[in-house]
């Protein structure tokens, strides 16, 4: 495409070239594998889903409706409002209410693309690999994913893991006991989301009897149980409704600290407030945020089942690719060679198919190719030619097999593919 040029994918859409695929589909499978040891089973709903399930259950607040693609699904002379799936969690929870039996408890993993309107440039399809656990009750169910989302982690080789912990009852009792009505919470607490400090000047202002400022609520960060006794001396005899969301994270806590998980109590860490119900977390690596989730338990029933516990997380595959650029791909991003005929000689030709198919029956990634420069990625160059050398040859149709390292240059002749195989070790250092 020329300078200047206007690009013709739609703006907030992005391709993914096989360098960066070759990550996205690292984390897929290792995502997979570790779910499938942890006794999850993968799901996939549809793409398209009637809107009346996102709107009746009230979890998806009126900014993300907003962003929401929507149309008419017409039939004849009627016809019914459907959307472009924006959430993942919702459409998991319908699945289960329609194909399991009520109170079993399923546990699900997925790994699908949700839409979201933007403005800008800014992302309007997003990959993500999600887990739910329904039917698991609080704390055993929360402590579960924190831990699985760890292993996730761990698995594709990243360090300097952080989990955020935080309860959404907490915001809940600040707000509510401040008189502010349902959608009113929803707007305050994106606000404090946005660094809006005046809020807690309104909200104290509401709660003559607060004996502690706000911020030691909203701003500080801690971990421990006796941050959270510090948190609970300061506010829950003004705001007794906080007593239970501060009993449930000091279980919580207490089973990560004997577990070895480090964490760090962080009131305000997640978006979609009015969807969480219970104990809420998030994962980062290097600081910074891949991924996070909580306990939705009125899910369920919002979607026409009956109650039950419920909780859940993603990650958003692009921000974990973001800490993969120095990890090794694995499965299709394990050695490419490239492997071409050194002539159109019908013998030579086959036997270069034929070297292709023994590399891949080795684990590795072979493909057929002209010239050698039409694949950067090749890790190693073969050439296959007629032994055309010796007059006394007695072989007739007996191939040579031209080894080069297109990194150090270096190239050498073997009688056999499993002999060039052998000696890449060498030649990749010689």
């Amino acid at each position: 495409m020329a300078d200047g040029d206007e690009p013709l994918r739609c703006r907030g859409m992005r391709d993914l070239l096989p360098g960066e695929m070759a990550r996205y589909r690292q984390v897929e499978e290792s995502f997979a594998r570790v779910c499938g040891e942890w006794g999850y089973s993968e799901i996939r709903t549809p793409t398209i889903e009637f809107l009346h399930l996102f709107t009746a259950t009230g979890t998806l607040s009126p900014q993300m409706l907003d962003r929401t693609y929507t149309f008419l699904d017409w039939d004849g002379w009627s016809g019914e409002r459907v959307v472009l799936r924006p959430d993942a969690t919702i459409p998991a929870a319908r699945l289960y209410v329609e194909n399991l039996p009520p109170g079993q408890i399923a546990r699900f993993f997925y790994t699908q693309n949700v839409f979201r309107f933007s403005t800008g440039e800014e992302s309007r399809e997003d990959w993500q690999c999600g887990v739910e656990l329904i039917g698991n009750p609080s704390p055993k169910g929360d402590i579960e994913l924190i831990l699985l989302g760890r292993a996730l982690l761990e698995s594709l080789g990243l360090r300097n893991l952080e989990v955020g912990l935080s309860h959404a009852g907490l915001v809940r009792a600040v707000l509510a006991e401040a008189g502010l009505r349902a959608a009113e919470q929803v707007a305050t607490y994106d606000r404090l989301l946005d660094g809006d400090l005046a809020v807690l000047g309104e909200i104290e202002g509401r709660l003559p009897d607060l004996r502690s400022p706000l911020h030691l609520l909203f701003d500080a960060k801690g971990g421990g149980a006796a941050y959270l006794d510090s948190l609970r001396e300061a506010f829950v005899a003004v705001l007794p409704k906080m007593a239970e969301p501060l009993a449930e994270l000091t279980m919580i806590g207490d089973m990560l600290d004997r577990l070895g998980c480090q964490y760090e109590i962080q009131t305000t860490l997640v978006r979609n407030f009015e969807y969480y119900t219970g104990p809420v977390f998030e994962f980062r690596v290097d600081g910074s945020r891949v991924g996070g989730g909580g306990r939705y338990d009125n899910l369920i029933a919002l979607v026409g089942g009956e109650e039950a516990p419920a909780s859940g997380f993603a990650f958003a595959i692009g921000d974990v690719v973001s800490h993969l650029w120095s990890v090794m791909p694995t499965g299709v991003g394990r050695e490419l060679w490239l492997v071409r005929p050194a002539s159109d000689d019908p013998q030579v030709v086959a036997a270069a198919f034929a070297a292709a198919a023994r590399l891949r029956e080795k684990g590795f990634r072979a493909c057929m190719g002209g010239e050698f420069a039409e694949s950067e990625e090749a890790r190693w160059e073969l050439s296959v030619a007629l032994f055309k050398g010796h007059p006394r040859a007695r072989e007739p149709g007996r191939m040579l097999y031209r080894l080069r390292n297109p990194l150090t240059d270096k190239t050498r002749v073997y009688a056999s593919v499993e002999s060039a195989i052998s000696a890449t070790g060498a030649l990749a250092y010689d």
